[in-house]
């Protein structure tokens, strides 16, 4: 019987810490998309990803002629000059892959000029939403957008106009989702 007690006893003082605890929620992307350096780097890497995108459309395009000039010619080449021409085909295939891999692989450029752009937005909007949460004394600040799901949240926890406000910038409810 003591052991019961002491255990519903335990249960309900944890259960009240817990409720103790204050939380809110930011929604990352409204954030972002209220600073202008981000939008700005993110088309920088949508133009850089289009332009090497384009470039290995059209070596393939490159590969895709060679290959059809070797269809073409193949009854007329001898076993050397076909062989020639397969290594061709095959090592451009390679060089493009390999740049197609040093562009947009998973330490490709894109990733490094992606890093490079939103690293330091990303230390800003983190520090912003550190500064607030030691201020209005929160436990847990959420994002929105991550994995974690909301069933319901309360729009007054949500302190993404406070971060954005904090940046220095304007809220603009058109921006929300």
């Amino acid at each position: 019987m003591k052991k019961i007690l002491t255990t519903a006893l335990m249960l309900t003082f944890m259960v009240g810490i817990s409720f103790a605890q204050k939380l809110a929620y930011v929604d990352s992307e409204y954030i972002m998309k209220h600073i202008p350096e981000y939008t700005a780097g993110q088309k920088k890497i949508d133009d850089l990803s289009n332009q090497w995108q384009k470039e290995v459309d059209k070596q393939y395009a490159e590969i895709e002629r060679m290959y059809q000039a070797y269809q073409n010619d193949q009854p007329n080449l001898n076993a050397d000059m076909r062989r020639r021409r397969e290594d061709e085909i095959v090592n451009k295939e390679k060089a493009v892959k390999e740049y197609q891999r040093g562009k947009f692989g998973y330490d490709g450029e894109i990733i490094k000029q992606r890093e490079a752009l939103m690293k330091p937005i990303q230390d800003r909007v983190s520090k912003a939403i550190q500064d607030i949460a030691t201020a209005q004394q929160l436990d847990f600040i959420l994002d929105r957008r991550s994995e974690v799901s909301f069933l319901y949240a309360n729009p007054k926890m949500d302190k993404s106009n406070e971060v954005i406000t904090k940046l220095g910038l304007k809220p603009n409810p058109a921006l929300a989702n």
